[in-house]
């Protein structure tokens, strides 16, 4: 059986695609947006959890960000790896388990960053996933989400409601805005959220 909590179920996908079907080939326009418009979020220490190709990763880190991309597939680890290269600038990858990050990074980091891989993980696991993105933030940290919230069967990606995503996010993080984004792709339109969650604790 197909489980996407294992390695192996998303490096059979790269296998077949080298550019799978979720990849934009760009940076997500709400998260281009997003920092276009917020330039009072200072740069500062990053992780992007699920960072695939590392198209979002770059984003920031040309925005000053510092960053390091964890993904557990050694395909999307080498691609962005060498995307970061060819691109001249010094984010880094890691191949490591989204819900073991708070092992080696805890409280680590001024902001996590969502795209698609909330949407990617089991939803059982959703709880796990707040838990681990709590962990590696350090008190008074960031969390920058932009959710897809579709209501298709099956997955991945599976499927949320936007409500439930805001109140399971809201037992450890302050909802600084969360609010449905007007400049996704089309395939998305009507779908993605956008969230700026502060995490809950004394500020450094």
């Amino acid at each position: 059986m197909s489980d996407p909590s294992i390695p192996t179920f998303w490096s059979e996908k790269y296998q077949a695609d080298y550019r799978p079907p979720w990849d934009l080939g760009q940076a997500a326009p709400p998260l281009i947006e997003f920092l276009a418009a917020h330039p009072e979020l200072s740069p500062g220490t990053t992780a992007l959890v699920g960072s695939g190709l590392g198209n979002d990763a770059l984003l920031f880190a040309q925005r000053g960000f510092e960053v390091i991309g964890f993904d557990f597939v050694e395909a999307a680890i080498a691609g962005a790896t060498q995307a970061a290269a060819d691109a001249g600038l010094s984010a880094s990858f890691l191949q490591r388990d989204l819900f073991k990050l708070g092992d080696e990074f805890a409280q680590q980091f001024d902001y996590v960053v969502e795209h698609t891989c909330y949407c990617a993980i089991d939803p059982v696991r959703r709880d796990e996933y707040v838990q681990a993105v709590f962990e590696i933030l350090q008190p008074g940290g960031h969390f920058i989400g932009l959710f897809w919230c579709h209501d298709r069967q099956g997955g991945p990606p599976f499927g949320s409601d936007a409500g439930k995503v805001r109140d399971r996010f809201a037992t450890k993080f302050e909802i600084v805005s969360f609010e449905l984004d007007t400049n996704s792709i089309e395939s998305r339109k009507g779908q993605e959220y956008l969230g700026l969650f502060r995490k809950i604790g004394e500020e450094r």
